[in-house]
């Protein structure tokens, strides 16, 4: 069992800068794939970010891709998703999600572990 909880969303002016954190613990944090997932009012859950076991490989949405940055410190059982320059469609309740495989996370089928969620607010 792995144990997901969000931190460090809040309300911010678009442009402005937020750093999520996602703090697991249960079993061995370095044996998943760990991806940051969003949701918007009646809208679907999303994938936004994911990184592989050791950090090496990362994947981004293409609405984030250049903005968005997720990193991950298996010494300390965290993994960060630091958000730049964000725009108001950018609101949404953002999850981290934890899988075997990037590819599992990627497509949404599979995710073993899901936290309860941290709300993001851009305003204009």
């Amino acid at each position: 069992q792995v144990q997901l909880v969000e931190s460090g969303g809040g309300l911010v002016q678009a442009g402005a800068s937020l750093r999520l954190s996602c703090a697991a613990s249960g079993r061995t944090f370095s044996n998943y794939a760990m991806a940051w997932f969003r949701q918007a009012p009646g809208k679907e859950r999303e994938f936004v970010g994911g990184i592989s076991w050791y950090g090496r490989d990362t994947y981004y949405a293409n609405s984030v891709k250049g903005r968005f940055t997720i990193s991950r410190d298996n010494a300390k059982n965290t993994v960060d998703l630091q958000m730049n320059s964000l725009k108001p469609e950018d609101t949404a309740v953002y999850y981290c999600a934890a899988a075997i495989t990037i590819t599992q996370l990627q497509s949404g089928a599979g995710i073993d572990y899901w936290g309860k969620g941290t709300l993001v607010t851009v305003s204009s």
